[in-house]
């Protein structure tokens, strides 16, 4: 029987040879039984909301930073001291100096995530993804404050250039071999010259 067959069913359909009809409440035994079936959709999966960097940008970006910064490719200029103090207006009320702890604190904060994102200091998955996005909002912080200096090299520029590097290598190689093959002086002419 056919599927769209299925949904229907008719009382002469569930009888067999031989078989008395059945009965229903009605006692109508001609009166059709129909069956409704319902399909429940699948709830579409959530969608991720569009934002302008993924995990994994950020991620790269952070890699790129902090590999520049260990490199000496770019100096961050934390704030000293001095511009700390300028902020809190406290430096009356007490005589020890809040703003050198306060730098230091800044210091130790930036280097402490950078022993998580580097895998140093062992933490849990979700602790590491937490200190990359810290570390990727202090970059931010410390760009639009003009506090970098140097210029972020990404790793695919650094494969680039060794890339260049080894080709360059290669070619003065077969420069100095083909140099040295054209104006190697012949055996045969030597001989040959006038004493």
């Amino acid at each position: 029987m056919p599927f769209g067959e299925d949904a229907k069913v008719t009382n002469s359909t569930q009888q067999g040879e031989g078989s008395r009809p059945m009965s229903n409440s009605t006692g109508n035994a001609d009166e059709k039984k129909i069956i409704s079936v319902r399909i429940k959709r699948k709830a579409d999966p959530p969608s991720e909301p569009s934002t302008l960097y993924t995990r994994q940008d950020r991620r790269k970006f952070t890699t790129e930073f902090v590999s520049s910064w260990i490199r000496g490719d770019i100096i961050i200029r934390f704030p000293t001291a001095a511009e700390l103090a300028k902020q809190t207006p406290l430096n009356i009320a007490f005589p020890k100096d809040p703003s050198v702890s306060a730098e230091l604190k800044i210091k130790e904060h930036y280097v402490d995530l950078i022993t998580v994102v580097a895998g140093i200091k062992t933490v849990s998955t979700e602790a590491q993804e937490k200190a990359v996005d810290e570390v990727f909002k202090m970059m931010l912080m410390f760009r639009s404050a003009n506090r970098i200096e140097g210029k972020i090299i990404s790793n695919d520029l650094e494969k680039r250039v060794a890339k260049l590097e080894e080709t360059n290598k290669a070619q003065s190689k077969l420069l100095e071999q083909i140099t040295g093959f054209l104006f190697a002086p012949k055996k045969g002419k030597a001989s040959k010259l006038p004493n």
